[in-house]
């Protein structure tokens, strides 16, 4: 899958910032060791649309771990790590939309670029995915058995 971020040569910075971030996720890496293992979550297909951080990188590696085919984008241009980014797809071949400091006409066609995946799963920040999904992409509804929002401003705004 294709991707669309600043620049693949960032990586080994993103790798170091990812790496120091993991240092005290002791039981996301034990999450992770039991997930490679079982794959619980294979022929899952996520999509994620959250902080692109080295925090976020931490869940999205363990999620991919445990089997999931997963696509992130950002829920916040603005606090988008573009090495944590580019470290993503270079070193962990997950799928990245995001760009720090990218416009509106971005941000939405990286929204439209992470659920051309046709997720199951979905994984929100401010509920930018399932508001597309119920409002531009009706076609995807049939193909969703969970979603999952982490604010509550999301929920306020699914209300």
């Amino acid at each position: 899958m294709r991707c669309d971020i600043k620049n693949p040569s960032l990586a080994p910075e993103g790798v170091r910032r990812i790496n120091w971030a993991e240092q005290d996720m002791q039981v996301l890496s034990q999450i992770r060791q039991r997930f490679s293992e079982q794959r619980p979550l294979k022929s899952l297909r996520l999509s994620a649309c959250l902080h692109i951080t080295a925090e976020t990188a931490g869940l999205a590696r363990t999620l991919k771990a445990g089997g999931a085919d997963l696509v992130l984008c950002a829920s916040n241009p603005l606090s988008t790590q573009d090495d944590v980014a580019a470290a993503l797809v270079r070193e962990y071949d997950i799928p990245v939309f995001a760009l720090r400091g990218e416009d509106n006409s971005t941000y939405y066609k990286h929204i439209n670029s992470a659920l051309s995946r046709k997720p199951n799963v979905t994984m929100d920040d401010g509920a930018d995915l399932v508001t597309t999904i119920l409002t531009e992409r009706q076609d995807l509804v049939p193909n969703i058995i969970a979603s999952l929002e982490e604010t509550t401003t999301g929920v306020q705004r699914l209300r």
